[in-house]
């Protein structure tokens, strides 16, 4: 089926259309230098990875911001980075410098001529307000983790979001759910039968960066390597 028989698109926002790595490593590697230790990047998301997976398992209800001070600390304690309370809470307070990927707004600008834009992220309501200053204020609709009471991969942030669409007149068959993390976004979406489109942000890097790994790659209804690639897409009519 056509991109272009879609009139909903919602959107994972962190690390689809937010560069969520750029931001974390801004801040981590800043408080490294101040500690005099010398990190790669690639060790840094890994730690940022693998402490975002353990406190979801702890706190699957919490939005990720209200997760990162307990987070900085499991990373600060493995690497060596500094942990006072002004180093942990300003690891959340980042969150407004955080880049949009170069091809982010202008593709949302291509995109809403034909849809819909539904922001459905396990972010709070402050931190996707200022996404979407960062994206230009692309939304119609705005779906946070702090609304729902839980997190993706919960089915319940799907459910919560579409039911929000269907008051709009959208049915389950308008939606395309468009994501970058096979964790949070395309295996249960996919699962729940949802038409669905990989951005594959880190396509050519090694790894998984700071999103965790999952043990299989669940293949989409369709894969691009950027959201621009998705818009030349809905462009030519595929």
């Amino acid at each position: 089926m056509p991109l272009t028989d879609r009139k909903v698109i919602t959107f994972d926002v962190v690390g689809t259309l937010i560069d969520f790595e750029t931001g974390i490593l801004d801040y981590l590697q800043d408080r490294a230098r101040a500690a005099g230790v010398k990190l790669s990047d690639q060790q840094l998301l890994e730690a940022y990875a693998v402490a975002e997976d353990h406190q979801h398992h702890l706190t699957p209800r919490l939005p990720f911001p209200s997760m990162m001070a307990p987070m900085y600390r499991e990373m600060a304690a493995k690497l060596g980075l500094p942990a006072s309370a002004q180093d942990v809470e300003g690891f959340r307070l980042s969150i407004p410098r955080w880049p949009a990927f170069a091809d982010s707004v202008a593709a949302l600008k291509r995109l809403r001529k034909r849809f819909r834009l539904v922001a459905m992220t396990n972010s709070d309501n402050w931190a996707l307000s200022n996404f979407a200053k960062t994206l230009e204020l692309p939304f119609d609709d705005m779906v946070t983790a702090e609304m729902v009471g839980w997190n993706k991969p919960d089915p319940q942030v799907f459910a919560f979001t579409r039911g929000r669409q269907s008051m709009e007149g959208y049915g389950f068959d308008d939606i395309l759910h468009v994501a970058q993390s096979q964790y949070h976004d395309i295996a249960v979406a996919m699962g729940l039968g949802y038409h669905t489109c990989w951005i594959e942000r880190r396509k050519g890097k090694p790894g998984a960066g700071a999103t965790p790994v999952t043990e299989d790659v669940v293949i989409p209804n369709h894969h691009f390597g950027s959201l621009a690639e998705l818009a030349d897409a809905v462009d030519e009519g595929r």
